[in-house]
């Protein structure tokens, strides 16, 4: 939730992205995070955050590109928030879960021992 509130307080992010993002629950419990204007989600809460997932980037001229999870692999473009965000949900791993409370060493550990699916999620 603290995530939510400081991507919106840093205003780097089109409004009416974020809010596409936050309304959908699967990205809502990720962990999101900013950069020239991108919305990126992270599986755990802690600096450096993960960069293992599709993230959202403002098109010139309008609409959206939706990359990742390296900025040399592209998804598509998009021309709304909603599409970007569809793309994003279509492109999530299946074993996707809720963000780790910890940092992206902490997840790594905990996912050698219990698996990804068995992590537990920030809070949990």
């Amino acid at each position: 939730m603290e995530g939510w509130r400081a991507v919106r307080a840093d205003g780097r992010v089109r409004p009416e992205l974020l809010a596409a993002a936050r309304a959908q629950p699967r990205l809502r419990r990720l962990f999101p995070w900013t950069g020239m204007g991108e919305l990126h989600f992270s599986r755990c809460t802690e600096k450096r955050w993960t960069w293992d997932l599709p993230y959202i980037a403002p098109a010139q001229g309008g609409g959206y590109r939706v990359l990742g999870p390296s900025r040399a692999q592209s998804v598509g473009p998009a021309d709304t928030p909603e599409q970007a965000v569809a793309m994003v949900l279509d492109h999530l791993p299946p074993d996707c879960g809720a963000a780790f409370l910890g940092t992206p060493g902490e997840l790594a550990a905990q996912e050698a021992v219990l698996g990804p699916a068995d992590t537990p999620p920030a809070g949990g």
